[in-house]
């Protein structure tokens, strides 16, 4: 694992935000479980340093299109919790004041334009920010994640195309966990690395191990560095793992158990906590602070979220037609 240009106080930034994400989902989990509160979701549990490197890489005027899959993506763009929680949960603190539901949650104050829980719908609208960038003359970049399945759909295709042939601002960021869903990338593409599809595009493909923060952030930079100077988009190929199933609740009984063992054993938080540890960046202390922070922020925002109003009868009729548009697209 290298450190790459990664200085001390990014690797801290990094294992904070992976530790927030962390928390944020295992939260999640243990209120739905046992009946605290009741919200659908798709856990992010286990991709933790895509989003986190993802988080620190981007610039805060660039900007981000994801999926129903998203938690970890919207904290590591800087969405506040109680804006994610509060449209999980349907409340008014939510980002769309809990009418957008887990699959549809957007900051384009802080560059997150689009969750979409379509599969595969993601890149086209992604185009469309890259184009408008480039139209406006800004050296803005637009990073769009999406799973392995993604990549076999007729959208992806066309819009890949159509990034590389127009040298778009664009990163295409695939968080390849190795399942579509319930179906194994083997079960549904012949190649064994999906980055291997960038060639037909005549763009870079890159592949690296999405379990490390350090070697996403290097992948991103040279990216992001590449589409700023007018070169065109980058696929980057991050192979992380789903520890929690399609949805939560998902019995996994597609899954060999011992795959799943093994991917938890590679956990990236505790590697990454450990990794920091032995190279003398943070002491144990202040990692325990870090996680102990990471776990009170959870607690206040869903302290907020839950004495929080539900949206009113009167919302219906609200947010229907755009109004002026006052951050640059």
């Amino acid at each position: 694992m290298s450190d790459g240009n990664a200085t001390p106080e990014v690797q801290r930034r990094l294992y904070a935000s992976m530790v927030l994400m962390k928390a944020a989902d295992d939260r999640l989990s243990k209120g739905i479980g046992t009946g605290e509160f009741m919200c659908v979701y798709w856990p992010s549990r286990g991709q933790e340093a895509i989003a986190a490197a993802m988080g620190v890489a981007l610039r805060p005027d660039d900007q981000l299109v994801t999926t129903y899959r998203g938690l970890h993506d919207l904290i590591g763009k800087g969405v506040p919790l109680e804006e994610i929680y509060g449209e999980m949960m349907g409340r008014t603190v939510g980002a769309s004041r809990g009418k957008g539901g887990t699959m549809h949650i957007a900051n384009p104050d802080k560059g997150v334009m689009l969750s979409t829980g379509i599969v595969g719908a993601g890149p086209p609208v992604a185009v469309g920010l890259a184009m408008a960038a480039r139209r406006k003359g800004l050296d803005r970049v637009t990073v769009v994640s999406f799973g392995d399945g993604a990549t076999n759909t007729g959208s992806f295709h066309e819009a890949a195309n159509m990034a590389a042939l127009w040298d778009l601002p664009l990163v295409l960021l695939c968080q390849n966990n190795l399942y579509a869903e319930m179906t194994p990338t083997s079960d549904t593409m012949k190649i064994e690395q999906v980055a291997e599809r960038a060639a037909g595009y005549g763009m870079p493909g890159v592949r690296v191990d999405g379990n490390d923060p350090l070697a996403v952030k290097s992948a991103l930079d040279e990216a992001l560095d590449r589409a700023r100077g007018g070169d065109g988009p980058t696929f980057i190929e991050c192979v992380t793992f789903r520890f929690r199933g399609h949805y939560f609740g998902d019995r996994m009984p597609y899954l060999p158990k011992d795959q799943l063992t093994a991917a938890m054993a590679a956990d990236p938080v505790p590697r990454f906590r450990n990794r920091l540890a032995a190279a003398g960046i943070c002491t144990e202390d202040e990692l325990d602070r870090i996680d102990n922070e990471a776990l009170l922020a959870v607690e206040s925002a869903l302290h907020t979220v839950m004495n929080a109003d539900a949206p009113s009868i009167e919302e219906l009729e609200r947010d229907v037609y755009a109004t002026a548009i006052k951050f640059p697209v």
